[in-house]
C-alpha cells in the first residue's frame, strides 16, 4: 500500500503542476483577467492529493491501516471524490473563462458535479479517520 500512496502522491503533484500551468496559460491566451475556478484546482490537487497521500504514507507506516479490511475501497472513494471535484472545477472554470451564459439547469449541474466530489471526499476522509481511530484503540 505504501507504493500506491507514493505513486498517488506523485500523480497528484503532477496534476497540480499541470493544472496550475494550464490555468495561467489558458487565461492568458484568452485575455481573461477575472476570477475563475481554474485557479483552485492547483491547490486542491496539491493539498488533497499530494500532501494527503504523503501523510497517509506516514500513518500507514505507524498504524498499518492497509491490514484492515476495506481500506482500499475507502481510498477508491477518496480518489473518485478528488477527481470528480477537479472535473467540476475544470468545467466551471472553462465556462467562466469563456464568459458562457448558462441555463439554471446547467449551472446547477456543474455545481452538483463539484458537490458530489466534495461529498465523496468527505466520506473518504471520515471513513479513513474512523479506521485510524479503530487501529489506535486496538493497539492501546
Amino acid at each position: 500500500m505504501m507504493k500506491h500512496y507514493a505513486n498517488a502522491s506523485l500523480v497528484y503533484a503532477a496534476a497540480a503542476m499541470a493544472s496550475g500551468v494550464f490555468y495561467r496559460e489558458y487565461t492568458k491566451l484568452n485575455g481573461f483577467t477575472g476570477y475563475t475556478n481554474l485557479s483552485v484546482m492547483h491547490t486542491h490537487y496539491f493539498i488533497l492529493g499530494m500532501f494527503f497521500f504523503l501523510i497517509l504514507m506516514l500513518l500507514e507506516k505507524n498504524f498499518r491501516l492497509a491490514g484492515e479490511r476495506g481500506v482500499g475501497k475507502i481510498i477508491a472513494v477518496y480518489h473518485a471524490g478528488l477527481n470528480i471535484t477537479g472535473l467540476g472545477f475544470l468545467i466551471r472554470g472553462l465556462t467562466q473563462v469563456w464568459n458562457s451564459t448558462l441555463s439554471r439547469g446547467m449551472d446547477a449541474s456543474i455545481s452538483g458535479i463539484a458537490g458530489i466530489g466534495h461529498i465523496l471526499l468527505s466520506v473518504g476522509v471520515i471513513l479513513l479517520l474512523l479506521r485510524l481511530r479503530k487501529q489506535v484503540i486496538k493497539e492501546n
